[in-house]
């Protein structure tokens, strides 16, 4: 490739992924939401707060996400925008990694620049990565530490020097303290650079790589000093044992989960090409030994996280986004194999614009029915009638967007709102600053809290006896908001 088409295809690149950027940020700002994402903002908060996870309140994540949030929120400011804004941002940068690794690496001369458009169109307009790369959870930053970890992998195993190896450790790391989802990305990353190592000392790019994950490691692991109970109970404990907790259908939901991906034409065609791929580079190919292990190596990293994820209980679809860099790398090969048995191999573009048209037609259409969904304009409103009612300085029980969008800081033990299923002795509980469902119903009844939004439910609105304690309410979308209590004012929460 001469330096006027390098350049050429370069700027193609460069320009898809620009608008790809753009349609995120716009999806960002306007229409992304995800109800989990709650609990991550204001976990932000309270750090900038000065609490610490674990330590300060449940947090049952690793902890490097929140901390990156906090930060972008303490410099740009206090609302879920901010957020929302940088991780369109690591999710466009790490499509652009993807297209370079591919435009600067694919075995075909030929097909190089139309297989990088394929990899923008696979990965940068596929739906669960549009809907959940743009907003404040993890994913937007494991997709950009994983995809760097492994150009760093890939780099390190030609090159003497162990600098490589140690970044590659780091970032494999860091996407595994920002979610455990990719936990096994690390793994796969050092066997694979051990094993396929062509210069340099290999036990020194061990160390390098150990290295660089101790060092990724060091905010857990600084939490850990100071609480092991609580930091083992929020990382490993919760997500073992507690996620599943009243949930009886979880088993049942996994299958569903699981085959998902027959109801989805982006998925199926994903998936198929990323089989003939790795079918065409064992079989047919003929490329040196050296590139076949570098899309080896993305087969192994995507089966390794589809795995991992499954055995998630619960487990969603959308964990699945964290291999579609991979898979859209080996599905470039199936689309090459493909598109060059049914027409000719130095014209790739027409199966490249059949495969980009498709892609997009999929997101098109699910964006356009999900339109009226919930999303943040509808938190803000419903947090809007909430702060009119409610002093600052008042006690509030709300929803976890709520409190994201008042800035009120929730009562000790309700930052997370899933963990009132845990129903421990009230010494464990205070240790875990978790506060169990029939304590907080408790604390309702005893007119604990100045105002109380709660979803439309009137069978529990009866239960809790919330139209005779409130002089007030109001209803806000799908939520009454109860506030101006009758009754005496009640006791302070009890301390944690």
């Amino acid at each position: 490739m001469n330096l006027q088409t390098g350049a050429r295809s370069n700027g193609i690149v460069l320009g898809l992924v620009a608008l790809v950027a753009a349609g995120l940020e716009i999806y960002a700002q306007t229409r992304a939401f995800a109800w989990d994402e709650g609990f991550h903002l204001v976990t932000a908060q309270s750090i900038n707060r000065g609490k610490r996870p674990y330590l300060d309140f449940c947090f049952p994540q690793t902890p490097l996400n929140a901390y990156w949030n906090a930060g972008w929120m303490r410099v740009f400011g206090d609302t879920w925008r901010t957020p929302h804004a940088v991780a369109a941002v690591m999710t466009a940068l790490a499509v652009l990694l993807t297209a370079g690794y591919v435009l600067r690496r694919f075995p075909e001369p030929g097909w190089r620049l139309g297989a990088a458009v394929a990899a923008v169109c696979s990965f940068g307009l596929n739906i669960v990565v549009v809907e959940y790369g743009a907003i404040a959870q993890a994913y937007a930053l494991c997709l950009f530490l994983i995809v760097t970890a492994f150009l760093c992998t890939v780099a390190a195993v030609d090159r003497e020097g162990p600098w490589s190896a140690g970044a590659a450790g780091f970032l494999a790391c860091a996407a595994a303290n920002s979610s455990l989802l990719t936990a096994p990305v690390a793994a796969v990353l050092l066997v694979w650079m051990l094993f396929c190592n062509r210069a340099g000392n290999r036990w020194a790019k061990l160390g390098a790589f150990a290295a660089g994950s101790a060092v990724a490691c060091a905010p857990l692991a600084w939490l850990f000093a100071q609480g092991p109970r609580q930091t083992i109970f929020n990382v490993l404990h919760y997500n073992l044992l507690y996620r599943q907790r009243e949930w009886s259908g979880a088993v049942s939901h996994n299958f569903g989960e699981w085959f998902a991906w027959i109801g989805s034409p982006q998925a199926l065609m994903l998936g198929l090409l990323s089989l003939a791929g790795l079918l065409f580079i064992r079989k047919r190919s003929g490329w040196e030994r050296a590139q076949r292990r570098e899309f080896y190596l993305c087969a192994w990293l995507a089966v390794a996280l589809m795995v991992h994820i499954s055995t998630a209980t619960p487990t969603f679809r959308r964990y699945y986004l964290l291999a579609v860099p991979f898979l859209a790398i080996l599905a470039c090969a199936g689309l090459y194999d493909v598109g060059s048995r049914l027409g000719s191999p130095d014209r790739p573009w027409w199966p490249v614009l059949i495969v980009s048209l498709l892609t997009g037609g999929c997101l098109a259409k699910t964006l356009i029915e999900g339109r009226d969904e919930f999303c943040w304009r509808d938190a803000e409103q419903i947090a809007a009638k909430v702060k009119e009612v409610t002093p600052p300085q008042a006690v509030l029980l709300a929803d976890e967007p709520t409190y994201v969008v008042t800035r009120h800081v929730p009562p000790p033990g309700l930052e997370l709102e899933d963990s009132h299923k845990l129903d421990f002795p009230p010494a464990v509980a205070r240790e875990l600053h978790v506060i169990p469902q029939k304590e907080l119903d408790r604390q309702i009844k005893a007119g604990v809290f100045d105002t109380v939004e709660i979803s439309d439910d009137d069978e529990r609105v009866d239960k809790l006896g919330l139209r005779k304690m409130y002089a007030h309410s109001a209803k806000v979308e799908d939520y009454d908001i109860f506030w101006g209590k009758q009754s005496a004012p009640a006791k302070a929460l009890p301390p944690r």
